[in-house]
C-alpha cells in the first residue's frame, strides 16, 4: 500500500530542483489534486516553493502526448518499438555502435537512468549516453573525482543550518533552491551571529539575506579562492596534520596562490572587501561553501570547483557538522543520473568506465561481453556528431536540447537533419519534438513511479497517484522493451519498477566491502532485497546504506581522512588563475533561471499563477549601458551573436554590472517570437568536464524600434501572424500576449477588428487603438495598440476574463486599459503563491506595515513559500523613503 493511501494521500517528491522536497498529493474534492509540503520529509520539513505549491495546477492533459506517433501518424507500441529497435540495430550493423546515442535528462527517474545506461553501455556497447545534467553539474562531478577519487558530496543539508558562515558562490539560492534559502534564513534568524556571503557578479535577490556581497568579475572565482588558500597559509589556519596524513599535492596548489593585490586586479573587488571575506572564512571553523551554476557553467568550471575544495581540504573543514564544500544540484534527479552512469564517461554505481577492475566487475554483474570500453560523446560533442553524420540515430528523452543546449540553432539543425530521431516526452509540442520521426508518450509526474536522489545524497520515492493517460508508458519500460527487441532479453526482463531498483542497489553492493577489494562510496546494499510492497513503502534515506537500513541517519564523508583515490589520500589540484578575456565593444551575456519558471516552460506555464511574476522574456542591463544605447526601461532590445538574434524586453537595473547582461534561459518558440537565448551561446566547454560555458557569451546589443506596441488578452491563444515581436503566456481562463509591429499598419482599426471584432475606440491623432469582443456576458478578446508606451494595467486586464459584462457601460470600461477608481490596480504580481501585487503591498506599507511579517498579515504576501520576500522588502524600503520625503 502506498504511504497515506488509506487517507487518500500519496507521499511523493517534487519534480523540480535538486533540493528534493517531500510532497503530499491528495484529492481536492473537485476532481483535482491538492498539494502540500510533507512535514516529515527531511529535505524540506513541509516547506515548498512557488513552483512546488502550484504542482496541482500542472496536471491537465490538454497538451499531452498520449499515443506513439511515427512520422506524424498514430501508431501502436509494438509497431513503434519494433521500428525503433530495427533502425538502431541497422545503424549499429552498418556503422558500428558509436553511430547511435541516447540523450537523457535529470527529469527521469533513477530506474529509467539505470536501464538506459545498461542498454547503451552494457549491451549496445557504446558510451554514447549523456544527460542534460551535463549542462548543470558536470564540473562538480569532475572536481569531486579529481580531489576525492569519486563523485562524493561530503555533507548534508543540516550543515547549512549548523554553519556559522555560509558562502554562496554563483548561486541565486532564493530563486533556484528556495527551500534551502528558507532553511538558512530560519537558522540565521535563530542565530543572528551566523553570516552569509554571496559571491556573484549580479546582485540577485539572494543578496537580501547576505551580510556581504562580493560582486566579482565574471569567471574570477579561481583567483578569489587561490588567494584564499594563500591567505589561509599565511595566517596559519591550515590543518597541517590533516594535510600531512590525508592529502597530497598541497605545496603545488599553494604555489598558485595569489596575494591580495593580484586578487583585487583579477576580481575587480576592493582589497578591503577581499580581506574582510578572507578573515571571515579563515576565522570561522564552521563554514560551508555552496556553489552552483555560476561556478559550474564555465570554461574553467572544474578548476573553480577544485580551488574551493582546496581551501576546505587545507583546513580539514570537510565532512564535519557545519563545515564542508557543498555542490547544489540543479535538477531533481541529476544525482540519480550520476549514480547510475548517466554521464558518457562513467559506469553505473560510481564506477569508472576505463578502470579495468570496474569494467570487469560490471561486465560480470550484467552478464555481458559487450560493455563499452571507452567514454562516449558528451552533450556538446554528441550533437556535433549528429550534425556531421557520425550519429545516425538518436533517442532524446525528457529534455529539449533545441532550446537548452549552447549553439541551439545548430543543435536544432542537426536534429532536423539526423536520419532517425526518437523523442520521448510528456507534452505534444516542443522545439525538439517537432523534428522527431518517432514520438513516444512518457509518464509525467504524478503518474510515474520510482526514485530520485537529491543534492545531499537522499533517495526519495516518486509515487504515482494518477492513472497513466492514453498509451503513456514509463521511460524504463520503453527502454527495456527496446532492449528485448534488439535481442537482449535476459538483461531487460523486469516487470515492476521495484525490480529495476533492486538490481541497481545490488550492483552498488556487488564486491563492495574490504574483503572483496571494494570500499566504494555508493552502497545501497541494505535496500537491495526489497520486494514490491517494501519498495512502495520506502521512506527517504541518505546513502550509504550498507548492512542495515537506517533511514533517519545523517551521513557525511571524509572527516576521518579516508578518500577514494588509489592511495586513499585527497588530491589538492594546482590551478592557475586564468587571464580573463576582454569583450571590448561587446557585452557579456549571462543566462540562468527565474523564480517561477522551470527549464523550457513545458510544465510551469500550465500553472497560471507562475506566469504572473515575469510574463515576458527580458534582458537585464545596467543603467549606464541603457543610457549609452538610448534604451529605456521596457523598450525592446535585440541581442546578436554567432549570426543569430533574440529580441526581448529591456529591464534596466543596477543589479547587473556595466558591460554585463542577463537573459533567462526558459523561453522557447512556443511562447515567444525570438527568445531562445542559447542560440547566442558558443559551444565552448570546460576541457575536463565537458560542461558548456553558458554564462559568458559575447553579444552585441541594440535598441529595437517598433512602430506600434500592443497587448491582448483572449480566451483562445491569439494569432501571431504578421507580428514582428510577440510573447504569449497562459493565464487563468485564457492567454495574454505582448506584441509589437515593425511598421504601423495602414489600417490599425482593421487589424484590431481581425483580433477582436466588436467594440472599438480609436484615436489616430493620439496614436492609440483599442478593441474588445464579447460573447454572451463574457469577454472573449481585448486588444490595446499604441504608437508609444502602452499604458495598460496587465494583471487587471488578465482578470477581465473571469468577470461578467452584462451592461454596455462595463464593456466600454474595458477599453480604458485600467480599472476604475473604485477598483484599484493590484500592480505587478510579486507573490505568485497568494496572487498579491506590488500596489497591494505598497498600500499595506502606507497603512503602517513596515516589516515583512506585517505585510504578510495585512495582505498575505510572502506567507507561503517566501521566495518573494526580498522583493517585498524592496517595496517596503522604497515606500518608507517616499513617506519620509
Amino acid at each position: 500500500m502506498k504511504e497515506g493511501a488509506e487517507r487518500g494521500e500519496t507521499r511523493t517528491t517534487c519534480p523540480y530542483c535538486g533540493v528534493g522536497c517531500g510532497v503530499i498529493a491528495k484529492p481536492d474534492g473537485s476532481g483535482g489534486t491538492a498539494i502540500e509540503g510533507d512535514a516529515e520529509h527531511p529535505a524540506n520539513f513541509g516547506r515548498l516553493c512557488s513552483k512546488g505549491s502550484a504542482l496541482g495546477e500542472t496536471l491537465g492533459l490538454d497538451d499531452r502526448l498520449l499515443y506513439p506517433e511515427v512520422n506524424g501518424e498514430r501508431s501502436t507500441w509494438d509497431d513503434t518499438l519494433d521500428l525503433v529497435a530495427a533502425r538502431f540495430s541497422s545503424a549499429i550493423t552498418e556503422h558500428g555502435p558509436d553511430s547511435v546515442a541516447f540523450y537523457v535528462s535529470g527529469q527521469i527517474l533513477t530506474e529509467d537512468y539505470y536501464v538506459a545506461n545498461k542498454l547503451m553501455k552494457g549491451f549496445i556497447g557504446s558510451g554514447n549516453i549523456d544527460t542534460n545534467s551535463r549542462l548543470c553539474m558536470a564540473s562538480s562531478v569532475a572536481g569531486h573525482r579529481r580531489a576525492f577519487g569519486t563523485d562524493t558530496v561530503p555533507g548534508c543539508y543540516e550543515d547549512l543550518e549548523l554553519a556559522d558562515v555560509v558562502v554562496l558562490v554563483g548561486s541565486n539560492l532564493l530563486w533556484c533552491h528556495p527551500v534551502l534559502y528558507q532553511r538558512i534564513a530560519a537558522a540565521k534568524a535563530e542565530r543572528p551571529h551566523m553570516k552569509v556571503v554571496l559571491i556573484d557578479p549580479r546582485r540577485t535577490k539572494t543578496a537580501d539575506l547576505a551580510d556581504m556581497h562580493l560582486a566579482i568579475a565574471p569567471d574570477s572565482d579561481t583567483a578569489l579562492f587561490n588567494g584564499l588558500l594563500a591567505h589561509l597559509a599565511r595566517d596559519g589556519v591550515t590543518d597541517q596534520a590533516y594535510i600531512d596524513e590525508h592529502t597530497s599535492g598541497f605545496e603545488a596548489a599553494l604555489a598558485e596562490g595569489l596575494d591580495i593585490g593580484d586578487v583585487a586586479r583579477a576580481t575587480g573587488l576592493d582589497r578591503s572587501d577581499i580581506l574582510a571575506f578572507y578573515k571571515l572564512w579563515s576565522g570561522t571553523p564552521k563554514v560551508v561553501t555552496c556553489y552552483s551554476q555560476g561556478v559550474n557553467q564555465s570554461a574553467g568550471g572544474t578548476d573553480k570547483v577544485n580551488t574551493i575544495l582546496n581551501c576546505h581540504l587545507a583546513t580539514g573543514r570537510i565532512g564535519k557538522p557545519g563545515a564542508g564544500p557543498f555542490s547544489l544540484t540543479g535538477q531533481p534527479n541529476a544525482m540519480g543520473g550520476r549514480e547510475t552512469g548517466g554521464l558518457a564517461n562513467m559506469l553505473a554505481a560510481h564506477m569508472d568506465l576505463e578502470n579495468p577492475t570496474h569494467h570487469d566487475r560490471v561486465s560480470r554483474f550484467w552478464e555481458t561481453e559487450n560493455l563499452a570500453t571507452k567514454p562516449g560523446l558528451k552533450a556538446v560533442d554528441m550533437f556535433q556528431a549528429v550534425a556531421d553524420g557520425r550519429i545516425k540515430a538518436i533517442w532524446i528523452m525528457g529534455t529539449n536540447p533545441a532550446v537548452s543546449m549552447p549553439d541551439a540553432a545548430a543543435v536544432e539543425a542537426a536534429i532536423a537533419a539526423c536520419p532517425f530521431v526518437v523523442v520521448s516526452d510528456v507534452v505534444s509540442e516542443t522545439d525538439t519534438l517537432r523534428h522527431a520521426h518517432v514520438k513516444l508518450p512518457a509518464l509525467a509526474w504524478g503518474e510515474k513511479d520510482g526514485t530520485v536522489t537529491n543534492s545531499e545524497r537522499r533517495v526519495s520515492r516518486q509515487r504515482a497517484f494518477m492513472p497513466p493517460p492514453g498509451d503513456a508508458k514509463a521511460d524504463w519500460w520503453q527502454l527495456a522493451q527496446m532492449g528485448r527487441r534488439m535481442g537482449f532479453d535476459a538483461g531487460f526482463n523486469w516487470e515492476h519498477t521495484s525490480q529495476v531498483f533492486a538490481e541497481y542497489a545490488a550492483l552498488t553492493a556487488f564486491e563492495n566491502d574490504e574483503t572483496q577489494g571494494g570500499r566504494r562510496d555508493l552502497h545501497l546494499g541494505a535496500v537491495a532485497d526489497l520486494d514490491e510492497a517494501a519498495y512502495n513503502a520506502l521512506p527517504p534515506f541518505q546513502w550509504p546504506q550498507r548492512a542495515s537500513f537506517e533511514p533517519s541517519q545523517q551521513t557525511r564523508f571524509f572527516a576521518n581522512g579516508e578518500f577514494y583515490t588509489p592511495n586513499r589520500r585527497a588530491r589538492f589540484i594546482a590551478v592557475k588563475s586564468p587571464i580573463l578575456e576582454s569583450h571590448r565593444g561587446q557585452f557579456r551575456l549571462n543566462t540562468g533561471r527565474i523564480r517561477d519558471q522551470w527549464h523550457t516552460m513545458t510544465r510551469t506555464t500550465k500553472a497560471p499563477r507562475l506566469n504572473a511574476h515575469l510574463a515576458e522574456p527580458y534582458c537585464e542591463m545596467h543603467p549606464a549601458d541603457a543610457a549609452a544605447l538610448g534604451v529605456a526601461d521596457a523598450d525592446l532590445v535585440r541581442l546578436s551573436g554567432r549570426g543569430q538574434t533574440v529580441t526581448v524586453r529591456a529591464l534596466v537595473s543596477d543589479d547587473v554590472q556595466a558591460g554585463e547582461v542577463f537573459v533567462p534561459m526558459h523561453w522557447n518558440d512556443q511562447f515567444a517570437s525570438s527568445a531562445r537565448v542559447d542560440v547566442l551561446v558558443p559551444p565552448v566547454t570546460d576541457p575536463v568536464s565537458g560542461q558548456p560555458a553558458l554564462k559568458s557569451a559575447p553579444v552585441q546589443l541594440a535598441k529595437t524600434d517598433m512602430a506600434c506596441h500592443g497587448f491582448a488578452v483572449s480566451r483562445e491563444r491569439p494569432s501571431t501572424d504578421g507580428l514582428a515581436y510577440w510573447a504569449v503566456t497562459p493565464i487563468e481562463g485564457g492567454w495574454r500576449m505582448e506584441f509589437a509591429l515593425q511598421d504601423e499598419p495602414s489600417s490599425p482599426g482593421s487589424l484590431l477588428a481581425d483580433m477582436a471584432e466588436g467594440l472599438a475606440a480609436n484615436d489616430e491623432a493620439r496614436g492609440f487603438w483599442r478593441g474588445a469582443k464579447f460573447e454572451a456576458d463574457e469577454l472573449h478578446t481585448a486588444v490595446w495598440l499604441a504608437r508609444g508606451p502602452l499604458e495598460v494595467s496587465r494583471n487587471w486586464a488578465a482578470a477581465l476574463l473571469k468577470e461578467t459584462f452584462s451592461d454596455t457601460q462595463s464593456r466600454w470600461r474595458v477599453l480604458a486599459g485600467r480599472p476604475a477608481a473604485d477598483a484599484p490596480d493590484v500592480g505587478a504580481i510579486i507573490c505568485s503563491c497568494m496572487g498579491v501585487g506590488s500596489m497591494q503591498i505598497a498600500d499595506a506599507v502606507a497603512n503602517g506595515a513596515f516589516t515583512l511579517d506585517a505585510v504578510g498579515s495585512a495582505c498575505g504576501a510572502g506567507t507561503n513559500c517566501g521566495s518573494c520576500r526580498a522583493e517585498i522588502g524592496e517595496i517596503i524600503s522604497a515606500n518608507q523613503l517616499i513617506a519620509a520625503e
